[in-house]
């Protein structure tokens, strides 16, 4: 399963770190153990969905748990039957330089 991860805290961060409640999320995906990629709009992750699904609501629970107001999280999530569906490297490899 690939899922990509969105999060939209109310403030984006403090007056110290800018990207401080951001930070906290990609931090619970860091330690998930899964691969993981961040980008300039989202993070994408690959893994089984039973460890997935929950990353999810634990990087959103962080998002708030670091401080901000208010979090809105935007989630894609692509999966197949019988778990065996493309990874990011077969989705996206021949567009890498």
């Amino acid at each position: 399963m690939i899922a990509e991860i969105q999060v939209l805290p109310r403030p984006i961060g403090t007056a110290e770190d800018r990207y401080a409640h951001v930070d906290a999320a990609i931090a619970v995906i860091s330690t998930s153990g899964l691969a993981y990629e961040v980008g300039a709009m989202g993070t994408t992750i690959e893994g089984a969905p039973e460890r997935i699904w929950p990353l999810l609501r634990e990087i959103h629970e962080a998002t708030l748990a670091a401080g901000a107001e208010g979090c809105m999280s935007m989630i894609k999530v692509s999966g197949a039957a019988g778990d065996d569906g493309p990874s990011v490297q077969d989705l996206v490899g021949k567009h890498r330089p």
